[in-house]
């Protein structure tokens, strides 16, 4: 009996789910929220834990959050600087990674950090409170807001390192490693995974060491012994990321990357890189004759936006379509550095790098 009314409840749930999203229809995203509710659900349906239902609800609590804060900066590229808490004011480091984040704003773009001492503290003392954020996780030690982001409005609380990663790099449009512990080598490792695997960018991925320094130097020779030399990872893997010492070269490669190539998604299995530049037909054509080794068939073409992307907000945009192998990361890494050179040659400075 018991069990029967469990069941009519829930039936009564999805009835009321099913006629509030009927209600709704000028929501623009009403498929989506139908999902979801409905995934909500199927849970509810399903016999959990206590435990997972906190897990479940304070995952959500984070996503609203980071939802809500980065909503009204959609249009802003956003640099993710990285590094360890534990790296004094004093240090090249600290002084290097506040030049860097100040600079990055001079160019428009605005500045993540983890909102904690060190590296963090640095990017949001040289961003300043209004074009930086801070993605903080409650932690028993070490992560304190810093007091040039604790009081801002773009200070977000994160209960899980998952829901928090997933924002750097959702909203990331270059990521800036300084030298640091366990964390910083953990969040370059899964930058450069997930960029190898297509899950994020294509973006920059720059290592950044105090001037002559070697910290990501030495990290970088180790990659190239035991990993390249090996055959572990491919050979243009290293393509992915940069290393410097030089704050000149860091933020050109971000301008550079970006004067051109807006943003890049998959329509079924076509590939499509939008530009801000429409490239000439000899341009493209050298790019089919230096770059056929990343196709697994046909050509590269200029096409504009495809069915699927019509409504969206880069529709305008002049496109590249291609059937990417999605194995050559690095090399894909290389098409997009040659779009830059070759627009560039047909055509005037592409300003404003920073806008989305």
């Amino acid at each position: 009996m018991a069990q029967s009314l469990y069941f009519d409840e829930l039936d009564t749930l999805e009835a009321d789910l099913k006629r509030l999203i009927e209600d709704l229809p000028s929501l623009k995203h009403k498929k989506w929220i139908g999902r979801s509710l409905a995934s909500l659900v199927r849970i509810a349906s399903e016999d959990i834990d206590r435990l997972d239902w906190k897990i479940l609800s304070a995952s959500i609590q984070d996503l609203e959050s980071g939802f809500q804060i980065f909503y009204p900066y959609r249009h802003v590229r956003k640099i993710t600087v990285f590094g360890s808490a534990r790296i004094e004011p004093n240090t090249p480091e600290y002084q290097m990674a506040r030049d860097f984040a100040r600079r990055l704003v001079g160019q428009g773009f605005m500045v993540m950090t983890g909102a904690g001492g060190g590296i963090m503290q640095a990017g949001n003392e040289g961003a300043g409170k209004g074009h930086s954020f801070g993605l903080n996780i409650q932690l028993p030690f070490e992560q304190d807001a810093n007091p040039y982001i604790d009081t801002d409005n773009k200070l977000i609380e994160f209960k899980y390192f998952f829901t928090r990663k997933l924002f750097f790099l959702r909203e990331s449009d270059a990521i800036a490693l300084f030298p640091g512990g366990f964390g910083t080598q953990d969040e370059a490792f899964e930058c450069l995974t997930l960029g190898q695997t297509g899950r994020y960018g294509p973006s920059p991925i720059l290592l950044i060491d105090a001037p002559g320094g070697d910290y990501w130097k030495d990290w970088d020779a180790y990659i190239r012994k035991h990993l390249l030399k090996r055959g572990l990872i491919g050979s243009e893997d290293c393509n992915i990321y940069t290393v410097t010492d030089d704050l000149d070269v860091a933020c050109d490669t971000i301008r550079k990357f970006y004067r051109v190539y807006h943003s890049s998604r998959y329509v079924k299995d076509l590939f499509v890189i939008r530009l801000k530049s429409e490239l000439s037909d000899e341009a493209v054509e050298q790019l089919n004759t230096e770059f056929s080794d990343i196709l697994v068939k046909g050509k590269i073409e200029k096409t504009g936006a495809l069915p699927a992307e019509m409504g969206d907000e880069t529709s305008e945009l002049p496109r590249l379509s291609l059937y990417f192998n999605r194995r050559d990361a690095g090399r894909l890494y290389q098409f997009i550095h040659r779009i830059d050179e070759l627009a560039v040659a047909d055509s005037e400075e592409l300003l404003h790098p920073e806008r989305k």
